[in-house]
């Protein structure tokens, strides 16, 4: 049986190779590398996310590195952070006492989706 990859040219390869590595960032957690980080951290100050929560180190709430680790490659995880920042469910915080969780100051859809994307990346 021939080895199909010797007979490609070397654009074919590199386009071959290009595709791959399309489809895999797409089924990856690299497809929240789009998100518009700078309008993602001006929504989160804008809405107090940062009086709880730090990039990196908890405070009244887990980090949003936390967060990210937790429902890393969970299939509900868009879904279930868009919740806590749309419906101000009850929140338990580090030191055991439950609040509700703020509402997140925009009800634009795509404005949602990115700092729900940012909040993933991290």
């Amino acid at each position: 049986m021939e080895n199909i990859a010797m007979k490609l040219s070397i654009p074919q390869k590199l386009f071959t190779l290009s595709v791959l590595g399309v489809a895999a960032a797409a089924f990856s957690g690299a497809s929240y590398a789009a998100v518009d980080a700078d309008a993602a951290v001006a929504l989160a100050k804008k809405s107090d996310c940062l009086k709880c929560h730090a990039i990196d180190k908890d405070k009244k709430a887990s980090s949003f590195k936390k967060i990210a680790e937790k429902w890393k490659g969970k299939p509900d995880a868009e879904a279930k952070l868009t919740d806590a920042l749309t419906k101000a469910p009850k929140v338990k915080q580090k030191d055991g006492t439950e609040e509700e969780h703020k509402i997140i100051a925009t009800k634009d859809a795509g404005e949602i989706k990115n700092i729900v994307g940012w909040i993933l990346s991290q």
